[in-house]
């Protein structure tokens, strides 16, 4: 490592496993462990359906192992569909209402903010139309939202 300068956390990501990546949807969104794994494998398992294959496959290489399998595409070319049906197939997917799906979707994408290295969540999001801003903001750090 002569002459190099370590990267930082942040320029790496953060390194986790999938117990911990779902503990931290479960902290942030107040779910229960076993709904955050739900609403975590839903969402990736949809966010590979919309983003092209090269990319999911990409996704899936930075997550956790067991969380990855859920990442992975079943073809090269994205779907091409908005927030509202994201939001719904998680929905369907997980088990849960819509209005905790959409909550749980934005909380996965914060953790996946964290997790993935910055432009490797760019490479994500830059996939996804502007109203997805809606859950995958890239520059805002995670807020406790209120639940109401």
């Amino acid at each position: 490592m002569l002459g190099k300068t370590p990267l930082t956390v942040r320029e790496k990501g953060l390194k986790v496993d999938d117990n911990e990546f779902i503990g931290l949807v479960a902290k942030r969104s107040g779910m229960s462990s076993e709904q955050a794994a739900a609403i975590t494998r839903a969402t990736l398992t949809t966010l590979a359906e919309r983003i092209d294959g090269g990319e999911a496959r990409d996704l899936a290489g930075q997550l956790p192992e067991g969380l990855g399998a859920s990442a992975f595409a079943s073809g090269e070319t994205a779907e091409r569909f908005g927030l509202d049906v994201f939001v719904e197939r998680v929905s369907g997917r997980a088990e849960v209402a819509v209005r905790q799906a959409k909550d749980g979707v934005t909380t996965v994408f914060d953790v996946l903010r964290e997790a993935l290295t910055p432009a490797g969540y760019d490479d994500v999001v830059s996939q996804l139309p502007a109203e997805f801003g809606e859950v995958a903001d890239p520059t805002a750090p995670f807020v406790q939202r209120s639940r109401g």
